[in-house]
């Protein structure tokens, strides 16, 4: 059985999958509201505004970790022939999915040299959890769009 990795970053498909996935990101951002949805949509266009495709960047940038890192669910719930959407072993595990992938950005901040961003990384992070976990289900049916025959 493949690697998540290997069917989402094959060639033919990667360009595809950061796109899936920036858009994806933009309605996560969208769809938050109050206090904490205003401070991440804030973040997020001061993050946009460093660099013209700067959100396309960091999804391929991401993209190899980030599949490595929901490979084990994506694996688990290809193994148990349970079939249909992923979401249905992703999503009730949605903040082990969320913390798996926030130990890479967390990682990768801590290497951040645009101060602007590395502080609304830190300002944004006690909330990570939370807001990743939210975005599982618009993952899984990324998976499954690339990942079902």
């Amino acid at each position: 059985m493949a690697a998540l990795r290997e069917i989402l970053t094959e060639p033919s498909v990667r360009r595809r999958v950061v796109d899936d996935a920036a858009r994806l990101v933009e309605d996560e951002v969208r769809s938050k509201s109050g206090m904490s949805g205003l401070a991440i949509k804030a973040g997020f266009k001061a993050f946009k505004k460093v660099k013209p495709g700067a959100l396309q960047m960091a999804v391929d940038g991401l993209l190899d970790e980030f599949s490595d890192a929901i490979d084990p669910y994506y694996q688990d719930h290809v193994e148990s022939g349970r079939g249909g959407s992923c979401g249905s072993t992703l999503n009730p595990r949605a903040s082990d999915v969320a913390n798996a992938l926030l130990a890479i950005t967390d990682r990768r901040a801590k290497r951040f040299e645009h101060k602007l961003i590395k502080k609304t990384y830190e300002k944004l992070r006690p909330t990570g959890v939370k807001n990743t976990a939210e975005a599982v289900p618009g993952i899984s049916r990324l998976i499954d769009k690339y990942t079902r025959d």
